[in-house]
C-alpha cells in the first residue's frame, strides 16, 4: 500500500523489473557511482509543485529514519544527494552498485512531504473499519496527459489484513479475488479447500530462510556444537512434507552462485555423506553431555501457523537423531534460536551479510564480518569487492550464527479474473497494476 500511495524515484512492475515512478528517466555515469534522475511534472496532494529540493529532503529523511535497520545498511553506499536543478536530482555512491535502482524501488523509499506522498492511488478508510480502499488518481494528477475515459480504464481496490485461515476461507468463498504474502507458516492452508488448478502461485523467491542463534550459553557456547545442529538437518527432507516443487535448499548463508567466479561448492559438507554428518554431530553433542552431565536441549522461536508446526516437527526429529531435544516457543519469547524468513531486496552477497549485522541486534553475529562488509563499500574493482565479501561470508559461517535452510517460501492465491499479478523473485506485488480491468 505504501508503494501505491507514496512512490519513490523508481518502482517495480508486476514482474519485479524497475520502472519509472517519480523519476521519468535517469542516467548512470560510466564509473557507476552517480545516478542522475529527471523528475516528472508532478504535484504534492496539496497542489504544491514537486521539486528536486523536495526529493533531496525526503530521501535524506528516509535514509536517516532507516538507520539501525538492514535496509539502512543496504543504503550505506549513498554518500551524497544533490538537487541539481528544479527537476534533476543526483545520488552519489561510494562505489558502483549494479542493483542500486532495485534498492531505490523498495516501498520504504517512497517519498513524503508533511506526511503526504505522491502515488498513482489514494487511500481512504472508514473509522473502526479493517478495510482500506485504494482509488486511482486521474492521469493529470499523475503527471500524465488528461483523458476523458480514464475512469473506464481503472478500478478501485479494497484491501484488508487478516489471518491466514480467514484469508483462505474468504478466497474459497469468493469473497476476495487475491491473497498475497503467504509464508511457510501458512502454506498448508493453501493446499486445503476446493481450489482450482493454477490458483496457488509460488514466487521463485530469493532471500534468507533459516534459524538465527540468539543464545551462546551452555550447549550453544561453542561454534562446533552450533554447527552440529546445522549438520543434522537434511534440507530436502525438511521441506518434503510441504510438497513444494522447485524449492531450493542451501547450506550456506550466501548462495554460492551469487559469487562470480564461484568461491565455494554448492553444498557446505560435500565431502561427507548425510550419515557421516549425523555421526559427527552426535559425537559433539555426546561429548558435551559427558563433560557437563547435562542433557542437550534447545528452545526454538517460530511464528504461529500449521506450516510452522510442520517445520518444527521436522527440525525436532532431525535434532533428536543426534541427541538434542527441542521445544517450540513463540517469536520474541526468548528462544535459543528463532526463525528468520526474509525476502532479498537485491541479488548481492552484501544483502545476505547485512541481515546478520551486529548493529541490528537479532542474535549472534561477527564483528569481523561486519568490518569486511564496511570495507567493501569503498572498493571500485568488482573482483576485489567480491573477494572481500567472500571473506566476510567465510567469517560469518565460521562463527556459526545462522542455520540456513534454503530460499524463503512466498505464495499467493489468485483468481483467474485478476490481471496485473505475476510471480517474481522479489515477492513484491504492486497494487496499482491490479487496478487495470480485465476487459
Amino acid at each position: 500500500m505504501r508503494a501505491a500511495t507514496n512512490e519513490g524515484l523508481v518502482a517495480l512492475d508486476p514482474s519485479g523489473q524497475v520502472v519509472p515512478a517519480i523519476a521519468e528517466r535517469w542516467i548512470v555515469t560510466d564509473d557507476g557511482r552517480s545516478y542522475i534522475f529527471r523528475l516528472r511534472d508532478a504535484n504534492w496532494p496539496d497542489g504544491e509543485e514537486l521539486t528536486a529540493e523536495d526529493v533531496r529532503t525526503a530521501l535524506r529523511e528516509r535514509i536517516a529514519q532507516l538507520e539501525g535497520t538492514s535496509l539502512g545498511l543496504d543504503l550505506a553506499k549513498v554518500t551524497e544527494i544533490r538537487a541539481m536543478t528544479g527537476r534533476v536530482v543526483e545520488l552519489r555512491l561510494s562505489g558502483p552498485m549494479p542493483e542500486f535502482l532495485r534498492l531505490l524501488a523498495q516501498p520504504e523509499l517512497g517519498l513524503t512531504k508533511r506526511g503526504s506522498g505522491v502515488g498513482p492511488m489514494v487511500m481512504s478508510r472508514d473509522e473502526d473499519s479493517s478495510l482500506a480502499r485504494l482509488s486511482v488518481l486521474p492521469p493529470e494528477a499523475r503527471g500524465l496527459p488528461a483523458r476523458e475515459d480514464w475512469e473506464d480504464l481503472s478500478r478501485g481496490l479494497t484491501i484488508r489484513a487478516i489471518s491466514g485461515q480467514a484469508a483462505v476461507d474468504a478466497f474459497t468463498s469468493g469473497e476476495v479475488d487475491l491473497l498475497l504474502n503467504g509464508t511457510i507458516a501458512t502454506f498448508p492452508l493453501a493446499q486445503l479447500g476446493p481450489l482450482s488448478r493454477g490458483t496457488v502461485q509460488v514466487d521463485p523467491a530469493l532471500g534468507l530462510f533459516g534459524l538465527i542463534f540468539r543464545s551462546d550459553a551452555g550447549l550453544l557456547s561453542d561454534p562446533d556444537r552450533r554447527e552440529a545442529l546445522s549438520m543434522a538437518i537434511d534440507r530436502a527432507a525438511l521441506i518434503q512434507p510441504f510438497g513444494l516443487g522447485g524449492w531450493r535448499a542451501s547450506t550456506w548463508i550466501v548462495p554460492s552462485d551469487l559469487f562470480s567466479p564461484q568461491r565455494y561448492p554448492a553444498s557446505r559438507w560435500d565431502d561427507l555423506t548425510f550419515e557421516q554428518r549425523q555421526a559427527t554431530a552426535r559425537a559433539r553433542i555426546a561429548a558435551w553431555e559427558a563433560e557437563t552431565g547435562e542433557e542437550a536441549s534447545v528452545t526454538v522461536g517460530m511464528p504461529a501457523g500449521p506450516g510452522s508446526e510442520l517445520l518444527f516437527r521436522q527440525i525436532a526429529t532431525a535434532w533428536q537423531s543426534i541427541g538434542v531435544s527441542a521445544t517450540r516457543v513463540g517469536m520474541g519469547e526468548g528462544g535459543d534460536l528463532e526463525l528468520r524468513d526474509r525476502l532479498a531486496r537485491y541479488s548481492s552477497p552484501r544483502w545476505f551479510l547485512n541481515q546478520l549485522n551486529c548493529t541490528i541486534e537479532l542474535g549472534l553475529c561477527s564483528p569481523t564480518a561486519d568490518e569486511l562488509v564496511r570495507d567493501s563499500l569503498e572498493l571500485r574493482d568488482p573482483a576485489a569487492k567480491q573477494a572481500l565479501l567472500a571473506e566476510a561470508h567465510a567469517e560469518l559461517v565460521a562463527a556459526e550464527v545462522f542455520i540456513p535452510f534454503g530460499v524463503p517460501v512466498r505464495w499467493s492465491l489468485v483468481r483467474g479474473a485478476v490481471s496485473g499479478y505475476q510471480a517474481n523473485p522479489w515477492g513484491l506485488h504492486p497494487l496499482f497494476p491490479l487496478s487495470e480491468p480485465t476487459t
